[in-house]
This record gives structure tokens, C-alpha cells and sequence, in this order.
């Protein structure tokens, strides 16, 4: 009875890929009729567009974080201003409470004044001048409450009169960068959504491994470079002194070459001519 092969699975997809594992590997995960020396030429000048793009948003420099900074800074001042109304409206409340429970000690005041001089005996006036010393500190009380809630009312006023002032110029800030970041950017739109576009393709052409390890990469390094030509005998990234059996693999562009110091893809230094021309 005739068997049929079992298809190999594919290799998966590991996130935490490195040039330096899939320099290794035997399955690069894509066609193999698709050369090695084509796919690095693909990857560099991924790199070069990358390059590109990064300069771009270096023109913006530290607007959008600044941008971002002042808008979180405003929303701060708004949420203290309204924390500030919230309580000088809670103080208000509290004084037109007092004030009625001021009226009403008024009002039982007289009553009990009435009474006590209508007593007959003893025992009725001691009750009621405690009644009447009673509703006195009521009233007392109400009405230390009432300076208290006003201090509070005078502070808060104060401290909305000043948040807003300083509002105002963040606010005036605020659009002054956003009209300097508009700018810029509307200056820039155009070239970096071709690059955008440019890069996109060129992502098409490679395997999701190698793309993956090339953004790892890339992430890991200030200068976002993750495939550099041999410049000098040394590595275009960290500057480290390639042997010269190597500096003869990575001309011939037959298998990825990694640096042993940075991590970085090592590509012959005619791609840099090539990728110009």
C-alpha cells in the first residue's frame, strides 16, 4: 500500500527572534528559491527607508512630547479648578444650612426667654436656662462654622483665580506648539507616507522571521540601526574590529552574518552603493 509523506510543519513564529537565531537556523521560513543575498539586499534598504522616516520624526524633535506634556498639565488644571468649585459650592451649601439652624436657634431662643420669665418654680427655670444655654452654643457653633466655611470659600476662590490664570498661558502654549507640530508635520506628511508606502512593499519581500528579529533589533539600539555595512574592517554599528574570514563570508552575502558584539546584521559595503544607485 503506497504512503504519502507527511508535510513538515512550518516553523513557528517566536517573537523574541534575533539575527543571531536565524542566522542559525536552517529554515528561513519563506521560499528557499529566494536567495540569501537578495533577501539582505531587501533588508538593507528596509533599513535606509527606516532611516529615512526616523530623520523625519527627528525634525519634530521633542514637540510631540511636549505636546503631550502641556495637555496633560491643562487637564490637571482643570480637574483643580473643578475640585476647587466642587468645595467652595459644598462650603456655600453648608453656610445657608448654618444659617437656617441660626434662625431656628433664634427662634427657640425667644420662645425659652418668654417661658423662663413665666416660670413658677425653680425646678422650670433651671430647665429652661439650660435650654436657653443650649441653643446659645448652638448657635455659637453654627456661626464659627460659618466663618470657617467662608476662610475656606475666600482660599479656594483665590487658588481658582490663580489656576486659571496659569491655565490661560498653558492653554496659550499649548496651541502655540500644536501649530508648530502641525507644521512640521504637514511639511513632512507627504515624504514620509511615501517612504511609509515604500517600506510597507519592501516588508513583503522577506520572510516574518527575519522582520521580526530586524525590529527587535532595532528597538534595542539608540541609533535604531540593525543592518550596517562593514566600514573599515569594522562593524557599521558598534565599531568592532571584524576577522578577516568573516569580512570574506559577508562579501559573498551566502548567510547572514551577525556581529558578535551588537546583535547587528553585517551586509558588504557595495550594498551601500548599490542601494544609491
Amino acid at each position: 500500500m503506497a504512503t504519502t509523506k507527511a508535510k513538515s510543519k512550518a516553523m513557528p513564529i517566536d517573537q523574541d527572534e534575533t539575527f543571531v537565531s536565524l542566522s542559525m537556523a536552517k529554515n528561513l521560513g519563506d521560499n528557499d528559491s529566494v536567495a540569501i543575498e537578495e533577501k539582505l539586499h531587501t533588508l538593507y534598504k528596509i533599513q535606509q527607508t527606516d532611516t529615512k522616516i526616523d530623520k523625519i520624526h527627528l525634525l519634530r524633535g521633542e514637540l510631540p512630547l511636549e505636546v503631550q506634556d502641556i495637555e496633560d498639565e491643562v487637564e490637571g488644571l482643570k480637574t483643580r479648578i473643578a475640585n476647587a468649585n466642587d468645595e467652595i459650592a459644598a462650603a456655600e451649601a453648608a453656610n445657608v444650612a448654618s444659617r437656617a439652624q441660626i434662625v431656628e436657634c433664634d427662634e427657640s431662643l425667644a420662645k425659652y426667654n418668654a417661658q423662663r420669665d413665666n416660670v413658677r418654680n425653680n425646678r422650670e427655670y433651671e430647665s429652661i436656662s439650660k435650654e436657653i444655654e443650649y441653643m446659645d452654643l448652638q448657635k455659637q457653633f453654627c456661626e464659627k462654622k460659618i466663618r470657617e466655611s467662608n476662610l475656606l470659600i475666600e482660599e479656594k476662590k483665590a487658588l481658582v483665580a490663580e489656576t486659571q490664570e496659569h491655565l490661560k498661558l498653558r492653554e496659550e502654549d499649548l496651541e502655540n506648539k500644536r501649530k508648530e507640530l502641525e507644521t512640521i508635520v504637514k511639511e513632512t506628511a507627504k515624504e514620509e507616507a511615501q517612504l511609509v508606502k515604500e517600506r510597507d512593499e519592501l516588508v513583503t519581500r522577506i520572510d516574518e522571521r527575519m522582520y521580526i528579529a530586524y525590529n527587535k533589533v532595532r528597538a534595542n539600539t539608540k541609533n535604531k540601526l540593525a543592518v550596517v555595512t562593514v566600514k573599515r574592517d569594522a562593524c557599521g554599528g558598534c565599531f568592532a574590529k571584524i576577522p578577516p574570514q568573516r569580512q570574506l563570508d559577508i562579501a559573498s552575502s551566502k548567510k547572514i552574518i551577525v556581529c558578535e558584539y551588537c546583535g547587528r546584521i553585517l551586509v558588504n559595503s557595495d550594498f551601500e552603493k548599490d542601494n544609491k544607485e
